[in-house]
């Protein structure tokens, strides 16, 4: 499997343009617009998430190597022109930042990967589906580039659903469900099997899956889709009824309840 990774150049061009994107989206949308993804959002409150998003990261790039223990959450300004004000200025002191910083340098994360460039990655694809979720708040259409989505599958299933915690020990049986991006030729392997351990006091043993090398031996089950079909299926931004399944349903259900776990 070749590599999803895209340059650090790369990277904060797509963070530049997503963000202008959103602003630009949300600049044009009414207030109280829903946000069909989070249905408990407003337009207002989605410019104030990614607002706080990425001061916070501007935070951990100004004060790398540290973690943010000493970190204060901004106050939300009042009205719709001074939230997207807020953004706009947060956004650009960000990306200003975030590009000065090489990219091989330490710097905390919430993932194993403690680096600058751990922030270049994750915060490009935070911008690009939040700027989905911009324009479905808007009823507008989204095209977006299959590279970055490409990455953005990778990412979902292999940091934040097969990323595992500290307390947890993943155990993996013999079932495994390939994810083929058919636009862009890249495979995703899932092993699926359970984690174990003890978490706040109590005896955690759950269903889990890693996204692991292939295996050498023949999928239970194959989903395939376009990278931009793919990544919206699994961040629940579209139904998904362009991706393709095979093989042992059982095997497909066991991953789609996985994939339905709250994310944050």
């Amino acid at each position: 499997m070749t590599s999803t990774r895209l340059t650090p150049g790369d990277y904060l061009a797509h963070l530049r343009t997503e963000s202008e994107r959103f602003h630009v989206v949300l600049s044009q949308c009414e207030p109280r617009a829903l946000v069909p993804s989070c249905p408990a959002w407003q337009a207002a409150d989605l410019v104030w998430h990614l607002t706080e998003v990425q001061d916070f990261w501007r935070h951990v790039i100004d004060n790398r190597p540290s973690p943010p223990k000493d970190y204060a959450d901004p106050t939300r300004p009042e009205g719709y022109p001074a939230l997207l004000a807020a953004f706009a200025e947060t956004s650009a002191a960000f990306i200003d930042r975030l590009g000065q910083a090489d990219p091989g340098e330490h710097a905390w994360s919430w993932s194993g990967e403690q680096s600058v460039g751990f922030t270049y990655r994750r915060q490009a694809l935070e911008a690009l589906v939040h700027r989905v979720d911009a324009e479905q708040a808007a009823g507008l259409s989204s095209t977006l580039d299959p590279a970055l989505a490409a990455d953005g599958v990778d990412e979902v299933l292999d940091i934040f659903y097969g990323g595992k915690p500290a307390w947890g020990t993943f155990s993996g049986l013999p079932h495994y469900l390939r994810v083929d991006i058919t636009d862009t030729g890249h495979s995703l392997w899932v092993q699926l099997g359970r984690i174990s351990g003890e978490r706040d006091g109590e005896h955690v043993d759950d269903e889990d899956f890693a996204v692991v090398p292939t295996p050498g031996v023949e999928p239970d089950a194959v989903l395939s889709g376009t990278a931009v079909d793919l990544l919206l299926r699994i961040w629940r931004r579209a139904d998904g009824d362009r991706i393709r399944i095979a093989g042992d349903h059982a095997i497909i259900d066991r991953f789609r309840r996985l994939i339905h776990a709250p994310l944050d």
